[in-house]
């Protein structure tokens, strides 16, 4: 496996904070990024907090970063009490991480772009699925180097015990499953898909946001069917292993249900929604995106607090 440390022209960079802005689109990073421009948190694609160390993360066109959490409750699972008043740039890294997410505790998965300085390695310059166990200071690669951007990544248990890891193939349209944590693939279904959510209870269970509505796999994503009565999901998440399912629409309204049959509503968004993840916790603790910047809720975003708030600088 290869591992990437920090990029040498960044690596003084690690410590760099300052507020985020909104940048449009997904492509790969630009190729000259200047050592002396602070880095911006940018478009999120992923958030997620790793219970081993209590770290909540932002995984974004300009890398992968560490929120600060420190003013939240005591209830919030994911405290790392590392004291930081502002997002902080990993490794002083610019990859591009399309798909992220945390897949058991002290382990990081993502694919997407790499950083300019490592491009040249990669013709296309697409990560495959690489792996971090360091909080993202360092990445390993799996598989599907130079092959795959895999846009979204969902990891649940088998009951073997086996890592099965379900990703959406952005390129190929199509969902590609991995059921020996990622050196082995097949492909699933071809869906065009916002959002997928596997259900850590039922590992064959998996759940597809589309523009023609919410989809489901009882199949381990060989094939989907629609949801019917389910809202116009975007984004879409399972609170752990309870079964209770937690969604964005695409006005922005929160969704809650029990059975993906009976649909509740609780609170309202800012605008387009980026990004959502379930933390934990006994009351439900959320992490949502959207145009206010990066939100931790404890009752579905009825009441929030910034863990980013754009527009702000340092």
């Amino acid at each position: 496996m290869k591992k990437f440390g920090a990029p040498s022209r960044l690596a003084a960079s690690a410590a760099l904070t300052a507020g985020a802005v909104i940048l449009s689109g997904c492509t790969a990073a630009p190729s000259e990024t200047p050592a002396s421009t602070p880095p911006y948190v940018g478009h999120i694609h992923g958030l997620g907090a790793d219970p081993a160390t209590g770290q909540t993360y932002a995984a974004t066109h300009t890398g992968v970063w560490l929120l600060p959490t420190d003013d939240l409750p005591a209830t919030y699972p994911a405290r790392d009490r590392s004291g930081l008043e502002a997002p902080v740039q990993l490794a002083g890294r610019w990859q591009d991480t399309m798909g992220f997410t945390v897949a058991g505790p002290g382990l990081l998965l993502a694919s997407g772009h790499p950083d300019p300085e490592e491009q040249p390695e990669l013709a296309p310059p697409n990560l495959g699925l690489i792996s971090s166990t360091d909080g993202a200071l360092t990445w390993d690669t799996l598989s599907l180097r130079g092959e795959v951007d895999l846009h979204d990544l969902e990891a649940v248990r088998l009951p073997n015990g086996q890592l099965r890891i379900y990703g959406f193939d952005s390129g190929a349209g199509t969902v590609l499953i991995s059921n020996d944590g990622g050196a082995r693939w097949s492909t699933g279904a071809d869906v065009s898909m916002r959002d997928l959510a596997a259900d850590p209870a039922l590992p064959d269970r998996v759940f597809a946001t589309t523009a023609e509505g919410l989809l489901v796999s009882n199949d381990g994503a060989s094939s989907f069917e629609p949801v019917q009565g389910a809202p116009f999901l975007s984004l879409l998440t399972f609170a752990g292993t309870t079964g209770e399912m937690i969604g964005i629409d695409t006005g922005g309204l929160v969704w809650v249900s029990s059975d993906a049959v009976r649909w509740e509503s609780r609170a309202q968004v800012a605008g387009v929604p980026e990004a959502l993840s379930y933390v934990g916790g006994k009351a439900p603790w959320l992490l949502i995106a959207d145009e206010r910047g990066v939100l931790a809720t404890d009752d579905y975003g009825i009441t929030t607090t910034a863990l980013v708030q754009y527009g702000d600088t340092e």
